[in-house]
């Protein structure tokens, strides 16, 4: 029976016209699945169906999504991190969510890091401003945990801020004021859990600017307020601007405080699943 399947160009070149064909035609595809991106169960045969292609350097899994979830797509991901994403699929995590969970640090795309490496934190912002002002607001804080050169730097000085900004990020001076949205990025959820933050790769197409080591479990508050309106702001500072707090408000003072002091940098990036 055929499905409602979309596959991307971007897919159908990495898996050959022929297993495209046979996907469309019902042939290779599930008529029910769970969403790679929302977990909720999806019929192929009722449900508009993206397929998503996770890549790693040894491994590839292709998954199916609600097209409303998540477009047809093929992820970059670290062959690690797919391997733990296949397991994920296979069982149930179990795991108990707190209200922060800051994430195992990840190398940034495209700069030097030595000994640097970047530490994220998701968390709920709330914005006295902008079309959801007054609503919980899913934030990620990024903070490297020392200085970042651009490559080949030898000489240690940071260039954080700067390549943000070269990349498209704006100052924040006011939390309470949402940055403008940063258009080509974006945030990767998949099967519920936080993934990567993506960037326009410079032949097309995306690759990871910061990449979890292990999907990154949020909580259901994070991922309803992302899903609902289909965007994350990301805050940015360099290393020591607002550290490693333990608790939401303690957070929230650190960030406002660093951009108080001209440190913060931000912007909105679309959601890429829920």
């Amino acid at each position: 029976m055929p499905r409602l399947i979309d596959v991307s160009d971007e897919v159908r070149a990495e898996i050959g016209d022929d297993e495209a064909d046979r996907l469309l035609a019902g042939a290779t595809a599930p008529s029910h699945y769970d969403c790679t991106s929302c977990r909720a169960p999806g019929d192929a045969t009722q449900d508009p169906t993206a397929t998503v292609l996770f890549v790693g350097e040894e491994t590839a899994v292709l998954a199916f999504a609600h097209s409303r979830c998540i477009p047809s797509q093929v992820v970059p991901v670290a062959e690690e991190q797919l391997l733990g994403a296949v397991r994920s699929i296979n069982q149930a995590t179990g795991v108990p969510e707190e209200q922060f969970q800051p994430s195992p640090p990840a190398r940034p795309a495209g700069v030097e890091t030595t000994p640097a490496v970047l530490g994220v934190t998701c968390g709920l912002v709330l914005c006295k401003y902008g079309p959801h002002a007054g609503s919980p607001r899913a934030a990620l804080v990024v903070e490297p945990t020392g200085p970042v050169g651009r490559p080949g730097s030898t000489t240690g000085q940071d260039h954080f801020a700067d390549l943000l900004l070269e990349h498209g990020f704006g100052q924040v001076a006011d939390v309470d004021q949402p940055p403008a949205e940063l258009r080509g990025w974006s945030v990767l959820m998949a099967m519920g859990q936080l993934h990567a933050v993506l960037q326009p790769a410079p032949g097309g197409g995306t690759l990871a600017w910061w990449q979890a080591h292990q999907p990154l479990q949020v909580t259901d508050a994070w991922r309803s307020a992302a899903s609902n309106q289909g965007e994350v702001i990301m805050f940015a500072a360099p290393a020591g601007s607002v550290g490693r707090q333990p608790r939401e408000d303690l957070l929230r003072q650190a960030v406002d405080n660093a951009a108080r002091r001209g440190l913060l940098l931000g912007a909105v990036l679309p959601l890429a699943g829920t």
